[in-house]
This record gives C-alpha cells, sequence and structure tokens, in this order.
C-alpha cells in the first residue's frame, strides 16, 4: 500500500507532502492546514476490538492505518512512552457515567491536568522521530523553535512534552490576565533549558494572529535560518501530528461503552465538545469518517458564541462582535483555526473556496459559506451556547446531584448535551479538564457566588493552590494532582509580557535564541 500523503486546505503545496513533513512544517506555505490525501476507514468489528487493547496499543493501531512513512515499530514505541505512567490511570481516558445517558470522557488525567496532554505527549515524539527522518533523507537541516499561541492549557502541556527535547526550543504567549493563576503557574514556573513563556497583551486572538503572521513571514524565515539556523513549527491544533492523537480517544470512546456493555455493536451516539478553536471537535469528525458510530456532533460554546452562531446561520462574523471573558477560558476564542479543516471536507476539498472565505474574514471579519456546505454544516453538527452563570450554576447542579465536580469548560459541555440531547441516545462529553485547573469559578460555583460579585476576603487572598485544597476539604473530593498542588512551592521563572503585534513577537523570539546561544 503507498503512503497516504498530505495536502493544504488553500492549495498552495502542489505536491502533496509526507506526514513527516507534515508534521515538522506544521502549518502549510501560504497559511493552509495539512489534511491527509485519505482518511482511513475502520470496520466496526475492528472498533470493537481495540476495547480489548491498553489504550496506548489503541492509538498505534489508528496511527498506522494512517499509513505514515514512520514504521509501525516506531508508533509503537511512540504512544507507549507517550501513554504510560506519565497517566495516573491505567485506563488513560476512563468514562464517568451521569445521569440521562450521558457519559464524561475525562481527559485530564495526563501530567499538566488538561485533554491537551492526549495530544501533546505525543506530538513531540512524532516531531523530533520525524525530524530524524528527514534529516536522514538530506531535506533538513535546521534545529526547530516551536512557536505556540495558547489560551490556558495547550501552553503548559506543549512546554511540558517538548521539555530538553534536543533539537528543539519552544516559546509559549499566552493573554496575559486571560489565564487562571493555576495556569499561569503552571507556565512560568515550568522546568527545562529551552523553554520560554511570554505574556502578550490582548487576547488569545492576538497570540493566534500574531503567531500566524510570523510563521508566513518568509524575511523572518530567512533571519533565523542565517543567524541561528532555526526554523519555526507549530505544536497547536494546526498541526496534523496534534490533531491525529486527538481522533484516537473518541475512537477509543466507543469502544469502552460496548466494551462495558452500555451499546450494543453499531448503536449510534452522540459526541458533545466544549469548543473554542475548533480542533477537539473536528478530531470527532474524523472519527466519524473513520467509522466510529456517533450520529451528531453537538458544539457547545460559551458567551463567546461565534461557532454555536455560524453553525446555526452559515456566518462567521467578529466584526462587531465582543469579545468576553468567562469561567471557561480556554474556550474564549474568536478565531477557530481548525474550522478551516472541517469547511475543506465540506465542499469536497475546495481549495479556492476556503482561500476566498479566509481572506474575507482576514480583510472583512466575516464569511458565509455556500448553501449546500451550510446544509452539510447542519447535517452533522447541533450547537448551543451556555452563558457564565449558567456555566456555574451546572457545576452546582451537577456536584449537587452526583457528587461529581467538573470544571467550567466541562460544564458548559454538560449543559449543552442536556439541552440538545434526545432520549434513547448516548451523549459522550468531552471532560477537558481537572477541577483544580480552575478552583476560583468553582469555589464560585459551589457557592452561589456570582461573576460580578467579589469572593470573601478570606478566600480571595488565597493562591490557586491554597483555594484548591479548600475545596477539596469542602466537598470530601480528592485534592489536584501533584503536578498543580506543588506549584506555590516552585519559583516564577517567566513573567516577560510583551506586545502582541508580530514585530514584537519576532523581536522575544530572536531575544530568546540569542540567550540559548550564549
Amino acid at each position: 500500500m503507498s503512503q497516504n500523503r498530505y495536502i493544504d486546505t488553500r492549495g498552495a503545496v502542489t505536491e502533496p507532502v509526507p506526514f513527516t513533513e507534515a508534521v515538522v512544517d506544521g502549518l502549510a506555505p501560504g497559511g493552509g492546514l495539512f489534511v491527509p490525501e485519505s482518511i482511513p476507514h475502520l470496520t466496526l468489528d475492528e472498533i470493537c476490538e481495540l476495547g480489548t487493547l491498553p489504550y496506548a496499543q489503541r492509538a498505534a493501531r489508528i496511527y498506522c492505518a494512517f499509513n505514515t512513512d514512520l514504521t509501525d515499530e516506531q508508533i509503537d514505541r511512540i504512544t507507549r512512552e507517550a501513554y504510560g505512567d506519565n497517566f495516573d490511570t491505567p485506563e488513560v481516558c476512563p468514562l464517568s457515567p451521569l445521569p440521562n445517558d450521558i457519559y464524561l470522557l475525562e481527559l485530564w488525567h495526563g501530567p499538566t491536568s488538561a485533554f491537551k496532554d492526549m495530544a501533546l505527549q505525543c506530538l513531540p515524539r512524532f516531531f523530533s522521530v520525524s525530524a530524524a527522518e528527514l534529516r536522514n533523507r538530506g531535506k533538513l537541516d535546521d534545529a526547530h523553535m516551536i512557536l505556540v499561541a495558547t489560551s490556558g492549557d495547550t501552553g503548559k502541556a506543549a512546554l511540558e512534552g517538548f521539555r530538553d527535547v534536543e533539537g528543539i526550543s519552544i516559546g509559549v504567549m499566552y493573554p496575559d490576565g486571560g489565564v487562571s493563576d493555576i495556569q499561569f503557574k503552571q507556565m512560568a514556573t515550568q522546568r527545562g533549558s529551552n523553554v520560554t513563556v511570554w505574556g502578550v497583551r490582548g487576547n488569545f486572538d492576538d497570540c493566534q494572529t500574531g503567531a500566524k503572521i510570523t510563521f508566513n513571514d518568509e524575511a523572518f524565515a530567512k533571519k533565523l535560518h542565517e543567524q541561528f539556523g532555526i526554523a519555526l513549527s507549530s505544536a497547536n491544533s494546526i498541526n496534523w501530528g496534534r490533531l491525529m492523537p486527538q481522533i484516537v480517544y473518541y475512537i477509543s470512546a466507543y469502544a469502552d461503552l460496548v466494551a462495558a456493555g452500555k451499546i450494543d455493536a453499531g448503536f449510534e451516539i452522540d459526541v458533545c465538545v466544549p469548543t473554542g478553536n475548533f480542533g477537539n471537535i473536528l478530531a470527532a469528525y474524523y472519527a466519524k469518517r473513520m467509522g466510529t458510530p456517533i450520529r451528531r456532533l453537538l458544539c457547545a460554546s460559551n458567551e463567546n458564541r461565534v461557532l454555536t452562531d455560524f453553525i446555526n446561520t452559515g456566518t462567521y462574523d467578529i466584526s462587531e462582535r465582543t469579545f468576553v471573558k468567562t469561567p471557561s477560558p480556554s474556550m474564549d476564542i474568536l478565531v477557530s483555526s481548525n474550522l478551516e479543516r472541517q469547511l475543506f471536507e465540506l465542499t469536497g476539498r475546495n481549495a479556492q473556496a476556503i482561500s476566498e472565505w479566509m481572506r474575507d474574514l482576514r480583510e472583512n471579519k466575516r464569511f458565509q459559506v455556500d448553501r449546500e456546505t451550510f446544509e452539510q454544516m447542519r447535517a452533522l453538527y447541533a450547537a448551543d451556547s451556555v452563558d457564565n452563570e449558567g456555566c456555574l450554576a451546572a457545576i452546582r447542579q451537577v456536584f449537587e446531584r452526583c457528587c461529581y465536580l467538573m470544571d467550567p469548560h466541562t460544564a458548559v459541555a454538560w449543559q449543552v448535551a442536556e439541552n440538545l440531547r434526545e432520549d434513547g441516545v448516548p451523549v459522550v462529553v468531552a471532560s477537558t479538564a481537572h477541577w483544580a485547573k480552575f478552583g476560583n469559578n468553582v469555589y464560585r460555583a459551589l457557592h452561589n457566588i456570582e461573576l460580578a460579585q467579589d469572593l470573601p476576603e478570606d478566600v480571595s487572598s488565597l493562591t490557586g493552590c491554597a483555594l484548591n485544597k479548600l475545596i477539596a476539604d469542602e466537598t470530601g473530593l480528592a485534592g489536584a494532582p501533584r503536578g498543580l498542588a506543588e506549584l506555590d512551592d516552585l519559583p516564577i521563572r517567566f513573567s516577560t509580557v510583551i506586545d502582541g503585534d508580530p514585530n514584537a513577537i519576532q523581536d522575544a523570539v530572536c531575544q530568546f535564541l540569542v540567550n540559548q546561544s550564549r
């Protein structure tokens, strides 16, 4: 069987590239995103058989189905290393049942307590092996600088995944003041000699836009190559090597439901995902494309409901939309990068249409899809949003009913699943973070304190770690995982704040590389 190769969503790549090049490049020339030429298909028996295997072997089988230019032995080694003792449960991502046929897919048992670990324990290994392969083939000379824009969780997971990886440096940008105390300390205390972190004045979209412009700046790329022997790449979900591991856990969840006798093989389920940058729910779409019996994809938005409005109207419009800070900051995104891949698939891979829509979004802050694409979107997706107070109410309601504590992102998805579910159809809800990453708003929820109200003085003065201990004591639940509980004892290494324009980002990258070379 010939190797699966990769094309890009805007048609700038005239000769498809192998998996290794797509991973190392991250973003296609011209700003498009890589997708495989063909999507593999698994039979129902193959999907159900995964339920008898450890998670690492499930991942290996699915990666091998994509027929990359890595060997099966390399993939087996990558998945064994990625999904082992670094997760706090042998199941890696277990399902927790709630009433009304809702199952929370707990994706936060990795080292940074967020779903990003499911991909970012794997991507650095993909990247390192791919870079070595390309060097052996004479296609790569430079070392690499990974540049990451994060709304909170990707940053820490990427820093941890790439920490001290030979031949790779990593810089992470987060919106200054736009992440939780725990998220900030996770990044600011990061260990490793090859890492750096910058706060950015502005919101996540400023970070992401600045990063994209920097990636596409040919003059800057030439400067990095000539002065430092460095090429830029990405660990965001714009990198296919980051997205592909996310497909696995949706297929795995279905296999687990069958293995546990919760559903019969072939019975369709819905999947509900708290959605910001569209990568996580796009992975569920690809799981469906590969043969997983998924009926509908439920897109859950917070008050920044641009995706819900798009799915319901066919118009993506941020021209007059106000950016809202919410209790679920990792979803506080207005420009959803991975939607581009979804539209590419729904248009029959029409790169010209994608290029025009992305140009309209860049220049006019809006675009509208054609009727056929909109109808296909509506056939696949349903969408709803939850406001800030509704999010906190959902946390409180589930705890009071079930003694189960959700983080705010999971709460948004749970409430949308309740709103959109149909009797008799199980819903798998992506639970994307441990509650202790957002203790401030979890405390508000449990004590019915509105966002506009101040927390009691004795609570507001607590650090995130101390507040998490208080919540655990009050609820009788287990406390924060060790990686979160120890943050107050670690030194702050990174506190620099920069502007979000590309020049400031490029200056910061160069200064970091200069310091690295000393």
